[in-house]
């Protein structure tokens, strides 16, 4: 079965049997205590994702795989013009699901084969009702570290995970202990606070729920935290020790696309919504969309305080037929200030009509008369 594995191309395959997860108690209060915030399917899910034996009953053993997306890129290699933002290396390249369920789908057609077309099989890549860090460790792929995701001794943690339910009676792996030890470089490295503890995660305050799965408005206190993320964050990833060993992805389709590593934001504020399909089709950006992904580009473009900028805000403020997207611009304008952006901020308050997006531009004015206000106040001081 793990030789099948490997034929398709996974770099990591571990056998469990399909039981509860072994840290069902764990998922049960995380819930409770509201850490999934807006993902809703994973309530809704619970009961299924808690005891799959239930919905697949015919399932017998769990195939999990990994498959390497890792690409020896850093902020420090990406270009030096422009306002620069922050895309997470897994959605650099193509779809990782349809990757994943193409290999696990071939998976499938060559145990079938060997076995007999009578098997009964069912793949699912993070789209379905499974706790796939569980299965995985439980098939001793890797442990779940401090930071939440899945790690190899030897490879890391830069991997997209996926599971093969078989109806086959198999042999399976043991689990890996945890080596995190003593380490919390992850914790210490959230810029947002988000490892509220050792392996707990509160999504609410994370940098790839606040870019990926909220919808709506990005809370004010928690924007100036995002830095330069526009799509996802990789920090707890990139402080692992783990991972200084961790190899190139072998997959060419997870390298990156023309401009999906460290992009230049300001361009970003004029895609249209069919350019915007055009540029990021098949990728996981999509997610997204274009209201959400514009929405991060205004919260980066304001935490990096560039004058530059002021104009392509200006005309997203004005212009954008997004109100998610003009209070976000507006937003940006009150962080960077100056008089340009402060008479900006005061016409577009006269010509807008949506009350959300309003009070984005009185609480943007009022910033930006208390910076002007500093301001001259360190001005007076300098002149005595």
């Amino acid at each position: 079965m793990k030789d099948l594995a490997r034929q398709v191309g996974f770099d990591l395959v571990g056998i469990s049997p399909v039981v509860p997860p072994p840290h069902s108690a764990s998922f049960s209060e995380w819930l409770r205590q509201g850490f999934a915030g807006e993902m809703a399917y994973l309530e809704r899910g619970a009961k299924k994702r808690l005891h799959p034996g239930d919905f697949l009953p015919w399932a017998k053993s769990i195939v999990s795989v990994a498959l390497n997306y890792y690409v020896p890129l850093h902020r420090e290699d990406g270009p030096k013009d422009g306002q620069r933002g922050w895309i997470s290396r897994y959605a650099w390249g193509d779809d990782y699901h349809e990757i994943l369920e193409a290999r696990l789908a071939e998976l499938l057609a060559k145990i079938r084969a060997e076995m007999g077309e009578s098997v009964e099989g069912r793949a699912y890549v993070d789209t379905g009702p499974v706790l796939e860090r569980e299965f995985s460790s439980l098939a001793g792929v890797g442990w779940i570290g401090k930071n939440t995701t899945l790690i190899h001794p030897r490879r890391g943690s830069w991997f997209f995970l996926g599971e093969l339910f078989l109806s086959l009676e198999l042999e399976s792996d043991r689990s890996i202990r945890d080596r995190c030890g003593e380490c919390d470089l992850c914790i210490q490295a959230c810029p947002t606070g988000a490892l509220v503890g050792p392996y707990l995660l509160d999504s609410r305050r994370c940098i790839s729920y606040l870019t990926i799965e909220i919808k709506g408005s990005m809370p004010r206190e928690m924007r100036p935290l995002t830095g330069d993320h526009i799509f996802g964050c990789d920090i707890c990833q990139d402080v692992c020790p783990y991972n200084k060993k961790a190899k190139p992805a072998s997959e060419e389709g997870f390298w990156p696309r023309e401009g999906h590593y460290s992009p230049d934001l300001i361009p970003l504020l004029s895609l249209t919504d069919e350019e915007f399909r055009h540029r990021f089709k098949k990728s996981p950006i999509r997610r997204a969309k274009r209201r959400g992904l514009l929405r991060n580009v205004a919260v980066a473009l304001g935490n990096l305080r560039s004058e530059e900028a002021v104009p392509a805000l200006t005309r997203a403020l004005g212009e954008d037929p997004e109100p998610l997207v003009r209070g976000h611009a507006a937003w940006a304008l009150g962080q960077i200030g100056g008089k340009a952006a402060h008479e900006e901020l005061e016409r577009a308050l006269a010509n807008e009509r949506d009350a959300e997006v309003q009070e984005e531009i009185r609480l943007a004015l009022d910033l930006s008369n208390q910076l002007s206000a500093v301001s001259g106040k360190q001005g007076e001081i300098s002149s005595q």
